[in-house]
């Protein structure tokens, strides 16, 4: 049995600007998983950079309400909702109210660095 805490989880600023912390990633322990899933946090008026995944990826909504952007979709959600995101979509999630909007994310298969670019609209 392999248990992680997101208390003991190290977190980062990930490349899309939200608060990250990894749980299972199997290039990081003896997980016998295809996925990945980490813990993402946006403060209150915030938002994620647009971005796009290589992989299918899924959001679980824990804390607070938000607007998805998800291709050229835009819907509010909030906890206990799941938003499937399709590989290759551009996407990008936003906290218009004044508390914390936290969500797990689930990408399959696992996240690697190079499976993922932020999108930079040109001038």
């Amino acid at each position: 049995m392999i248990i992680r805490s997101l208390d003991a989880a190290a977190g980062f600023k990930a490349g899309d600007g939200s608060w990250l912390k990894e749980l299972l990633r199997p290039d990081k322990g003896p997980l016998d998983i295809g996925y990945s899933l980490a813990h993402a946090e946006v403060g209150p008026a915030g938002a994620t950079l647009p971005h796009r995944l290589t992989r299918a990826e899924v959001y679980y909504i824990l804390e607070g309400t938000g607007l998805m952007h998800v291709g050229s979709e835009t819907a509010a959600i909030g906890p206990g909702q799941a938003v499937y995101i399709p590989a290759g979509e551009t996407q990008f999630i936003e906290n218009p109210g004044p508390g914390r909007l936290a969500f797990l994310c689930l990408v399959d298969p696992a996240w690697t660095p190079d499976c993922e670019e932020v999108v930079r609209e040109d001038p």
